[in-house]
């Protein structure tokens, strides 16, 4: 069983990264440098020249196809504009993992600042936890967050996910059963 290449709502398409996405991801990721710097890995977050921006894109789209992370872009359906990203990545007790080592998953999401507010995040959150939902390997979904990042704790509590831990980096775990 292979996670859906492809997820609808009403409002959005949300597709694995595609090399293409470069040249259209760029400007956002240089316009939203404040936005999203503090909160995701530089990893993702950070601009750089298309040409690493379609090998960065590249190996999402590898690693998706491998069962390994499934990161999809969030696009809107009327259009096609890219708002962000929205992710699931198998984990363990401890950390992320190989899918056949899985007992969970950790939902990751970023959104462009122009588009916060609109409730999209939690729309493609719905539509990608009842995805992993049909894994039953998967007891639970995390999510792992800076307390200071009052957006994303927000996502967490609309989904219906519940505060189990706060750490000293400072990091918030909150959880949701997917049975």
């Amino acid at each position: 069983m292979h996670f859906p290449p492809e997820l609808r709502t009403s409002r959005l398409v949300l597709r694995p990264w595609r090399s293409a996405d470069a040249a259209e991801l760029l400007p956002i990721l240089e316009a939203n440098r404040m936005h999203l710097g503090p909160w995701i890995p530089a990893r993702v977050s950070n601009p750089a020249p298309v040409p690493e921006l379609e090998q960065r894109l590249q190996s999402f789209a590898d690693l998706f196809e491998q069962d390994r992370e499934w990161r999809y872009a969030m696009t809107q359906a009327k259009d096609g504009l890219l708002l962000g990203e929205i992710g699931l990545f198998p984990r363990d007790a401890s950390r992320r993992v190989a899918f056949a080592e899985a007992d969970r998953v950790e939902l990751g999401y970023w959104l462009r600042a122009d588009a916060t507010g609109t409730g999209v995040v939690q729309e493609a959150g719905r539509t990608v936890l009842d995805a992993a939902s049909q894994f039953k390997q998967f007891s639970h979904c995390e999510i792992r967050c800076d307390p200071r990042n009052a957006p994303s704790v927000a996502v967490a509590r609309r989904l219906g996910f519940e505060l189990m831990q706060t750490t000293d980096e400072p990091l918030q775990v909150w959880s949701r059963s997917l049975g």
